[in-house]
């Protein structure tokens, strides 16, 4: 993974993109074709009428970066590598490409999605039905933590999408109760990511399974060595669309530190805060799911409402708090990187990392939910002695200047 530096060496981001980009042009010709077609508006894209109609009523009005470019070469049925930043509206992307192409009127699973946590997964089933509304679009999320007798009853009264988790995706295609037959688009979300968590052996299982004339869509914010495989192995031609770290990372949203010095003063510092989280929907971020619940049990302790969620709680109480979260109920939220992927909700304008991610490229997944598209947003990054260096590479990495936090917190808000 990007970010991970050898000890003692200097991990420079810049110097890292270039090694890539200079990998990815030196067999460029035979790898990737280029696609600059850039369109201003959903209009000009020659989507189908309800698709658009569904667009519109997510509440999209112009398209983002990875969007104007993106979209229309996957309506086009080209195999397409798409490298952005979480936050960018990459999943969006996708779901207008595949729900433009879909035939509705045969009710088999024809796309196939592919993402790292099941947050995500149902994240991007949720976009997806919400876009393909007016499409009549079936959408399921195939994910661990479920009921594997009710996955084999959707997938056989019939779908149009499948989203799913590696480990049960696959689990249902070896079962046969997901039949690959009439799968023509294959898309990995988060790939750097897959990759990561060690997925590799079984996205390569699946791809064995699918027909062999199949559309792929890689969607990454980085491109490790393995994503480049994985395009060279199951990817004709494929057109690279690139929208840069610099040109979108942070914008809009105001970034500060806080000096706490010690570890045991974090507490102290977060409770004085908390009547500013209150004022809006905020998420802190910490570095173990020990941790979620020690901070939720301290917070509760002291009077503060706080919801949490991480990895160890069971599928079904992560949904409720995250409904809860959603609708307002709940407005703090305390949270491990795993699920920063899957916070999508729209009211978040807070961050707190009350523990700093532990690889400088999590600070964006954390931080890019706040100000998403163009919304203003504000984070509050807690340092002790011991974390001034990983502040001081953050800043490095996404070439910004994080400032101490100034005493009217709220007017910023």
């Amino acid at each position: 993974m990007a970010g991970v530096a050898p000890e003692g060496s200097q991990f420079d981001a810049r110097q890292f993109d270039q090694k890539m980009s200079d990998l990815l042009q030196t067999d460029g010709d035979d790898v990737f074709t280029s696609y600059d077609e850039v369109y201003d508006s959903f209009d000009a894209m020659g989507l189908q009428e309800n698709l658009l109609r569904g667009i519109y009523a997510y509440g999209f009005e112009k398209p983002s970066a990875i969007q104007q470019r993106g979209i229309v070469p996957f309506c086009k049925g080209l195999d397409v590598i798409q490298q952005a930043q979480s936050g960018t509206g990459k999943t969006a992307t996708f779901c207008s490409g595949i729900l433009q192409q879909l035939d509705y009127g045969i009710v088999q699973c024809q796309a196939l999605v592919l993402a790292p946590t099941r947050e995500l997964a149902q994240q991007i089933e949720k976009v997806m039905r919400a876009l393909g509304d007016y499409l009549g679009v079936k959408v399921h999320a195939c994910v661990g933590g479920t009921s594997v007798r009710e996955d084999q009853r959707i997938l056989q009264s019939g779908v149009h999408v499948v989203v799913g988790t590696p480990g049960r995706v696959f689990d249902m295609l070896r079962r046969q109760s997901l039949r690959p037959d009439y799968i023509k688009m294959f898309v990995l979300d988060e790939a750097d990511e897959m990759l990561s968590r060690g997925f590799k052996d079984q996205i390569y299982d699946i791809f064995q399974l699918l027909p062999g004339k199949i559309q792929v869509g890689v969607f990454s914010a980085t491109m490790p060595p393995e994503a480049l495989e994985i395009t060279r192995k199951f990817m004709n031609k494929p057109v690279r669309i690139l929208v840069k770290r610099d040109e979108l990372t942070l914008e809009g949203i105001k970034q500060f530190y806080v000096n706490v010095e010690k570890e045991e003063w974090k507490l102290e510092t977060l409770c004085d805060l908390y009547e500013t989280l209150a004022i809006t929907q905020s998420v802190i971020f910490v570095n173990t799911r020990r941790k979620v619940d020690w901070l939720t049990d301290k917070m509760r302790s002291r009077d503060h409402t706080v919801s949490a969620t991480h990895g160890d709680m069971d599928q079904n109480t992560r949904d409720v708090i995250m409904r809860e979260f959603r609708s307002g109920s709940s407005r703090v939220l305390i949270t491990t990187d795993l699920l920063a992927r899957g916070i999508d909700v729209q009211q978040v304008s807070l961050v707190i990392n009350y523990d700093l991610p532990t690889q400088p490229e999590n600070y964006l997944h954390r931080i890019g939910r706040s100000g998403r598209f163009g919304r203003k947003g504000v984070a509050i990054n807690f340092v002790t002695v011991d974390d001034e260096r990983m502040l001081f590479d953050i800043q490095k990495f996404y070439n910004v200047v994080i400032e101490e936090l100034p005493s009217n917190v709220a007017d910023l808000l």
